[in-house]
C-alpha cells in the first residue's frame, strides 16, 4: 500500500494538525517526518483543545499507530510530558507510539548553545535548541536515541559533548547554567530511565514503516512547519533547521518515493509568518492587527502574533510545484468573511521586471512587490457550513480561483476549528 504525504505550503501554521486527525481515520500510521517541540499542532475535539509538539496528531484517533521518525530532533524532557499529558486525558499514548532509535536527541546544552549565541530574530526561534541540535546532526557529533538505551554509553557521549560546551561558555566569558560532571550524572540517568519507559516503543521505525506498507497498511506522512521554511528550499535564511517540503517525507522516514503516491498540501485562505523574511503580501497598519486578532493569529507553541497577509498564489503555485502536490486542502476561509474586497497576488513586479516566480535569493524576494487580483468577498458567516452549495457565491468563486491559478484540485476546505468544520468541492 503506497503512503501518503501532508506538508504545509506556506511558512507554517497552515492546520495540518486538525488536517491529520482529519485523514488519520483513513490510515493505520501517522508518521512525524521532520522538526522538533518547535512545531505546535492544534486539534479541537468537541470543547477540547489538544496542542502537539512532538506526537503525531494520529494519536487523538483511537486505532491508529504513531511514528516519531529519525528527521525529527526529540527532546525527551518534552515528549515524556507531552505522553503524560495525553494519557491523564484519556489519549491512549504508550503502545501506539514507537520513536525512531536513529533521532537524534534535543538536550538541555542545546538550549544553553542558543542562549550563548543569542536569539535569531530572523527566524524568531522558539528558543527550544531545535537549531543547535540540528546543527550537532550534520556535524557529526550528536546523539541518537539509540544511544540512551547503555547508560555507560551516553554518559561518555554526553562527557564529550559537554566539555566542547563547556569550551565555548568560557571563551565567551560565561558559566555553564549547570556543573559539566553533575549534568552528566543526572542526564545520563534520567535519560536511560526515559528509554527503558518506551521498552519495545524506541524501535527500528524505519523497518517498521516498510513492514506496515508491505502488509497493506496505509501511512500517512505528518510534516512540520511549510515549504518555505525548507532548510533548502525556502526563505534561507530565514529558515528552520530541517526539511519540510514533501521530500523530507523520504530521508526522515526512510521510505523510497516510489512508496508515495499522494501529496497533500495545506494551506490558508491568507498568509502567515514568524520571524523576519520576505513576506510581500503582508497586511500593515491597523488593518493587519485588526485581522490577527479577529484570526487568532498567534503561535501555538509561542503565544508570539504572526504576521499576516493576502493569499499568494505565485508562492502557493511553487508549492504545488516543488511538492509535487494532487491536492490543495484550504483552511481557515470563514476569516475572511465580511471583508469587502479580497486580494490574491498573482505577479511579482521588482522595479520594471515582472516575476511570476519566488526569487531564490531572500533579499531578492523582499524587494518583490505583489500585483494583486481583486474579487468581492461575502458578508455571510460561513463555520456552520457543511455543504459545498451552501456557501456564499463568492467564498465558491474565491476558493475555485485558487485552484485554477496553482493548477491543483481544492478537495477540502475548512471553515472553522471544529473537528466536522470541514467541506468538499465537488470534483
Amino acid at each position: 500500500m503506497p503512503a501518503t504525504v501532508l506538508v504545509g505550503c506556506q511558512w507554517g501554521d497552515e492546520g495540518k494538525g486538525k488536517i491529520v486527525d482529519l485523514l488519520a481515520r483513513r490510515h493505520d500510521w501517522v508518521a512525524r517526518f521532520s522538526g522538533g517541540p518547535n512545531a505546535g499542532h492544534t486539534v479541537c475535539i468537541g470543547r477540547e483543545t489538544f496542542v502537539l509538539h512532538l506526537v503525531p496528531s494520529g494519536i487523538l484517533q483511537p486505532k491508529v499507530r504513531c511514528v516519531i521518525g529519525h528527521g525529527v530532533v526529540v527532546d525527551p524532557d518534552h515528549l515524556a510530558a507531552e505522553i503524560e499529558a495525553l494519557e491523564d486525558r484519556g489519549v491512549a499514548v504508550r503502545g501506539r507510539l514507537f520513536v525512531s532509535e536513529g533521532a537524534h536527541v534535543l538536550f538541555p546544552y542545546h538550549r544553553w548553545m542558543e542562549a550563548l549565541a543569542g536569539q535569531d530574530v530572523r527566524v524568531g526561534t522558539t528558543r527550544r535548541g531545535i537549531g543547535p541540535a540540528y546543527q550537532d546532526k550534520m556535524g557529526r557529533q550528536g546523539i541518537r536515541m539509540v544511544e540512551l538505551k547503555d547508560g555507560r554509553r551516553l554518559a561518555e557521549a554526553l562527557d564529550r559533548e559537554l566539555a566542547r560546551v563547556e569550551r565555548l561558555h568560557r571563551a565567551a566569558g560565561r558559566p555553564m547554567p549547570e556543573p559539566r560532571r553533575r549534568a552528566v550524572k543526572e542526564w545520563a540517568q534520567r535519560y536511560s530511565r526515559f528509554a527503558r519507559a518506551l521498552g519495545p516503543g524506541l524501535t527500528d521505525t524505519i523497518a517498521l514503516l516498510h513492514e506496515a506498507l508491505a502488509r497493506g497498511e496505509r501511512v500517512l506522512c505528518e510534516g512540520s512547519q511549510g515549504t518555505f521554511l525548507d532548510i533548502d528550499l525556502g526563505t534561507y535564511p530565514f529558515v528552520t533547521s530541517a526539511s519540510t517540503a514533501a521530500g523530507g517525507a523520504t530521508t526522515g522516514l526512510g521510505l523510497p518515493p516510489r512508496r508515495i503516491d499522494r501529496v497533500i498540501g495545506i494551506s490558508k485562505a491568507y498568509a502567515t509568518r514568524v520571524g523576519n523574511g520576505p513576506f510581500p503580501t503582508e497586511f500593515g497598519g491597523r488593518f493587519g492587527d485588526a485581522f490577527r486578532k479577529r484570526a487568532m493569529e498567534f503561535g501555538a507553541t509561542t503565544g508570539r502574533p504572526r504576521r499576516c497577509g493576502w493569499l499568494d498564489l505565485v508562492m502557493l503555485r511553487a508549492a504545488v510545484r516543488l511538492n509535487g502536490l494532487d491536492e490543495i486542502h484550504l483552511t481557515k476561509l470563514d476569516i475572511l468573511s465580511g471583508i469587502p474586497k479580497l486580494r490574491f497576488a498573482v505577479a511579482y513586479r521588482i522595479g520594471r521586471r515582472a516575476v511570476s516566480t519566488p526569487p531564490i535569493d531572500a533579499e531578492e524576494w523582499s524587494r518583490c512587490r505583489p500585483v494583486y487580483e481583486e474579487m468581492a468577498g461575502w458578508s455571510e458567516a460561513i463555520g456552520d457550513v457543511r455543504e459545498w452549495k451552501s456557501l456564499p457565491a463568492a467564498a465558491r468563486r474565491y476558493v475555485e480561483r485558487v485552484s485554477s491559478f496553482v493548477g491543483c484540485p481544492v478537495r477540502l476546505v475548512s471553515v472553522g476549528s471544529k473537528r466536522n468544520a470541514v467541506l468538499r468541492p465537488p470534483r
